[in-house]
């Protein structure tokens, strides 16, 4: 399958959205949230409780890419040659080889990442930045659409260590997937009761090569200068509010502008509008916003509300 027309690229998103659909009910909002990350060549971070199907999630999207998921399940006596790979010598070659780890998948799920410790959270973030690792003082590259999940405890969980600001800021997003609705509860009851689920699991609409090209597209995506300018403003004025200890970064405020590119593709654009940037507002910040509060949203809301939006034509 080869993308070459708006019309293909905005098929295969919505079959994506549908084969999501399928294993992650009720969650058309969150899914569309994922997918914009992925199509920005971001990384995510989901931090929520048990059970709400992130595990599912990082699985089905890997199955729709026909790519490799690797699964790291985080603890404290994890290692970052664990994570990275290692070089072992070998006694027949007297060469040492180089064994590489799952971050060498196409999709990482680490699971649990603030079980472990710092030391080994920071294995990931030459990863994330620059989708290569160096080991022994040698880079190896990883794959070009190289995505991370990970899932986060609460903060006062027993035995987490919290992210630092610098891991923080690797990630594009951090979304709640939460409790599925009534409705959905049933549908996910029904769809375990049967016994040939074969239409249920997720199969490859769009290889890796295609989605490539897509995040290529999401790039060229038209920024207008005004929308620029309100982005700029919605940033400043993180780093001036009182209640907000640590705004957003540079980095945080690329990774914002790219995440609403790939918005407006989703909603079938090719130009961003300050809605797109309000839109993804709330999982951008709520990642890299250090406030003095326990209640971000609110700040987030506010921010929203204080900086004017601006109209063009």
């Amino acid at each position: 399958m080869s993308v070459v027309m708006e019309n293909e690229v905005q098929t295969v998103l919505n079959r994506l959205r549908e084969q999501l659909g399928r294993v992650l009910l009720g969650k058309s909002e969150q899914i569309e949230i994922v997918i914009a990350c992925l199509l920005a060549q971001g990384h995510l971070l989901l931090d929520d409780l048990p059970g709400t199907g992130k595990t599912t999630l990082a699985k089905a999207l890997a199955e729709c890419l026909g790519g490799r998921l690797a699964r790291v399940q985080c603890t404290p006596d994890l290692l970052p040659t664990d994570v990275t790979g290692f070089n072992l010598f070998n006694q027949k070659t007297r060469e040492f080889e180089f064994h590489a780890g799952p971050v060498f998948a196409d999709v990482l799920l680490a699971d649990e990442l603030n079980r472990t410790t710092p030391r080994t959270q920071s294995a990931l973030l030459e990863a994330m930045a620059e989708r290569q690792v160096t080991i022994d003082a040698v880079p190896h590259r990883l794959s070009d659409t190289f995505f991370v999940i990970a899932t986060q405890n609460p903060i006062d969980s027993h035995g987490a260590y919290p992210l630092p600001e610098a891991q923080l800021d690797r990630f594009t997003i951090k979304l709640q997937i939460g409790y599925p609705d009534r409705q959905a509860q049933l549908g996910i009851l029904e769809n375990a009761s049967r016994i040939n689920r074969d239409d249920d699991v997720p199969h490859s609409v769009l290889s890796l090569s295609d989605l490539r090209k897509i995040q290529q597209q999401v790039q060229t995506i038209t920024v207008h200068p005004r929308v620029r300018e309100y982005l700029v403003d919605l940033v400043e004025a993180t780093r001036n509010d009182a209640s907000i200890q640590l705004g957003v970064s540079p980095r945080g405020m690329l990774h914002w502008q790219r995440i609403a590119q790939a918005w407006a593709v989703l909603q079938g654009r090719d130009f961003v509008t300050p809605s797109d940037v309000a839109k993804v507002a709330h999982p951008v910040l709520s990642v890299r916003l250090l406030t003095t509060t326990d209640d971000t949203d609110l700040v987030i809301d506010r921010i929203m509300t204080q900086v004017p939006s601006p109209e063009y034509k």
